[in-house]
């Protein structure tokens, strides 16, 4: 009898970013934006993912992908609240999954992994944005269920209209 190959699986696990992720974390951040032709607008430091996320008060968290041991992909999420649905959620900032482990089902892995971590917070839903121009990753997000929100739409204020909404509208002590 002739043996046929099977290929093994590559092993593949799921852990929270610690902070010596911090350098692979924002390899991916930027490999996003360069993605979307917007590396230039990335400004985030080693030393801003550090203080703000694995500091006293972290403003987001991140789970990592490896397979077999190697960076494969991660997903920066932080928490959100709906007064709509009267209940938390998660909103996910960044997913990446390096370009030779696609296909593998990463991407889903880590959503679901998001997913679970809210649920177990009591999250009810998640939010995420995606570049309009980026067709491949809405067709991953509507496979996966998530709706395109057409009633709503995004604003953001950043840098000098940021600050100058800020200027009269701070703390008070």
């Amino acid at each position: 009898m002739t043996a046929t190959f099977q290929p093994v699986a590559p092993a593949i696990s799921i852990r929270h970013a610690t902070v010596d992720d911090v350098p692979i974390l924002l390899k991916a951040i930027v490999a996003l934006a360069e993605h979307a032709d917007d590396a230039d607008e990335v400004a985030c430091t080693e030393d801003d993912l550090r203080r703000f996320g694995f500091g006293e008060n972290p403003a987001f968290e991140a789970i990592v992908a490896e397979v077999g041991g190697t960076f494969a992909g991660m997903c920066l999420f932080f928490p959100i609240f709906s007064s709509w649905f009267g209940r938390p959620g998660v909103f996910v900032q960044d997913l990446f999954v390096e370009e030779r482990y696609r296909g593998l089902g990463l991407g889903e892995r880590l959503l679901r992994h998001v997913a679970g971590l809210s649920r177990d917070r009591g999250g009810v839903y998640m939010r995420l944005s995606v570049d309009e121009n980026n067709g491949r990753a809405r067709d991953f997000y509507e496979r996966l269920g998530l709706a395109w929100s057409h009633d709503q739409r995004s604003y953001i204020a950043s840098g000098q209209i940021f600050a100058a909404l800020g200027e009269t509208g701070g703390a008070r002590k």
